[in-house]
């Protein structure tokens, strides 16, 4: 997720579609997705695409879409480039999308001025401008389940209860490797601040988009300084390179945290063996045992009508692109029950999204039970809820779960996300003053 342009090759243009939809324009709830399966970052971009189509796909298979309506899905291959990410915007909203999926912090960025005029809701699951959660300022982003600055603070959590609290940091180095861009830089203002409460010193690692597979000075740096911990925020080509480093100067893989994008069994792999003890975040289910999947595979794969490669079947970022077309799904589904209407627009699944919901009970219904925390606090003024994670560990061949869920330090982060909210209208003048009601549902 960055905002900085990348001039890379595009191999793929235009869009890639997923499967033949028979039903009208007027009788479908048209789903674009913004996918990345070219590029330095196609390794992550590729098992998240794979989950997100399949998931809709196998609604439509299973179902016949949602409330009786076909979803058609739609691709437009960004290759993770901020400018061709907005073009594939320009292309998508005269299809009246009622959402757009940019799975990338740089395109979301250009997007959120544009959503409101559009009456496009925008969802950056996880990722992007983590002030975008103060749904007063901004009614048309979403980004559940946690901001970067809940991630943080669930790290920090992580770390004081291995540490026997965080004042036992004070004096201590933490090392932070991200990537030279937005996404990486998203989380530093929370760190620094830690820094302060907790007495620790902070060493900054940034890797330039063009140094993504060439880390040997910044490790070598990482060796010098000898931090107690090491925390990551990267994607991409960058997640194994960074975990093949780290083992080469031996550094203690289970002092080496990264934030839930960096936790793709590939990004795992590229440190061999050695790479036994890398923690990450994460805040969906691993594997393939959930019913869901298995009419995935039953409806969708079994019968050719996915992309995805036998061997890369429920994966992390696969089921992370699952979890994300949940979301769609659920949010869509409310816009029905609130609307009374079938064919919803973008300004209905926007009041979908406000009253998001998704509890224990609902997960099992959905045939993916425990595959995440209870969704339950996304509501108009919180577009984010806040909510828990787990920490994963690289058991040398695949990801154990080793944590409980870990809940963010919300009571640290709101009051710094309306502050940066605030700031960041501040800034774009001018700024449109909320004007959407509020269902009393949400």
């Amino acid at each position: 997720m960055l905002t900085r342009h990348l001039a890379m090759g595009i191999a793929l243009a235009g869009f890639v579609g997923t499967a033949p939809i028979t039903a009208s324009a007027q009788e479908s709830i048209y789903v674009p997705l913004l996918t990345y399966r070219t590029g330095p970052f196609a390794g992550s971009g590729l098992p998240i695409a794979n989950g997100m189509n399949d998931y809709l796909q196998m609604l439509n298979e299973r179902d016949g879409g949602i409330g009786g309506v076909k979803l058609t899905i739609e691709e437009c291959e960004t290759g993770y480039d901020t400018k061709r990410g907005v073009e594939c915007y320009e292309q998508v909203k005269a299809k009246k999308p009622v959402v757009v999926n940019p799975y990338s912090t740089g395109i979301t960025l250009q997007l959120i001025p544009k959503a409101a005029v559009d009456k496009i809701p925008v969802l950056s699951m996880a990722y992007g401008l983590s002030a975008s959660a103060v749904g007063d300022e901004f009614p048309w982003i979403f980004n559940p389940p946690a901001t970067y600055w809940d991630g943080l603070s669930m790290i920090f959590r992580y770390i004081g209860d291995k540490e026997g609290g965080l004042e036992k940091l004070k004096g201590k180095t933490i090392g932070y490797i991200f990537f030279d861009g937005g996404y990486g830089r998203e989380p530093i203002p929370l760190l620094e601040q830690f820094a302060k409460d907790y007495g620790f010193e902070v060493k900054l690692y940034p890797v330039p988009a063009t140094e993504m597979q060439n880390q040997s000075a910044q490790w070598l740096n990482v060796r010098r300084d000898k931090p107690a911990w090491m925390i990551m925020w990267g994607w991409g080509a960058m997640n194994p390179t960074a975990v093949r480093e780290a083992t080469r100067i031996n550094y203690p893989m289970d002092k080496f945290v990264g934030i839930w994008w960096s936790g793709g069994e590939d990004d795992a792999r590229g440190g061999g063996t050695d790479a036994k003890g890398y923690l990450t975040l994460n805040f969906n289910g691993l594997g393939t045992q959930y019913p869901a999947l298995q009419d995935i595979q039953k409806f969708v794969l079994d019968k050719g009508k996915s992309q995805t490669p036998k061997d890369k079947f429920g994966e992390n970022l696969y089921n992370r692109g699952v979890y994300n077309s949940v979301l769609i799904a659920e949010a869509i589904r409310n816009a029905q029950r609130i609307t009374g209407k079938k064919v919803v627009t973008g300004d209905d699944v926007r009041r979908g999204f406000e009253s998001l919901k998704i509890s224990a009970a609902r997960w099992k219904e959905l045939g993916l039970p425990e595959f995440g925390a209870p969704i339950e606090a996304v509501s108009c003024s919180d577009h984010n809820g806040h909510h828990a994670a787990y920490m994963q560990q690289w058991d040398g061949t695949k990801w154990v779960r080793v944590s409980d869920w870990i809940s963010p330090m919300k009571e640290r982060v709101r009051p710094l996300l309306e502050a940066a909210a605030k700031d960041y209208v501040s800034k774009n003048q001018p700024w449109p003053k909320r004007t959407e009601s509020c269902d009393k549902s949400s």
